[in-house]
């Protein structure tokens, strides 16, 4: 290995890492100020919460995550629902958004297939 490819490796992985964490800080933002421009709409129904809310309430929790960081005491959970349908509401909605948001990362595209011997001699 030369010595001039050490350090082109080392940029590379700063380079790298620079670039997530921005992408990782505007995404936290964003997903900030979806869940305070949301919030109020939400959990602002008097009457207890369904099934609906619950996928609501549920698919919105991983969004509250950065305002819970910072200290902002939020509402996550309809204390006022309406038992089973609520929960189960509330965890369908937080898988779905999970699929949604985290499946991606784990998601590669299909390499091709090696040709093998049989196939090529078939061909021919």
């Amino acid at each position: 290995m030369d010595s001039n490819q050490i350090p082109a490796k080392k940029s590379a992985l700063i380079l790298f890492l620079l670039r997530k964490a921005v992408v990782i800080a505007l995404v936290t933002l964003i997903f900030g100020w979806a869940y305070a421009r949301a919030s109020p709409w939400a959990f602002a129904s008097r009457q207890p919460a369904g099934f609906a809310y619950g996928l609501l309430h549920g698919a919105m929790m991983p969004l509250s995550l950065p305002s819970l960081v910072i200290g902002k005491n939020l509402t996550i959970y309809a204390a006022e629902n309406s038992g089973r349908p609520y929960k189960i509401g509330y965890i369908c909605g937080v898988n779905i958004c999970g699929i949604v948001f985290i499946g991606p990362l784990f998601w590669r595209p299909r390499r091709p297939l090696p040709a093998t011997s049989a196939s090529s001699e078939k061909s021919q």
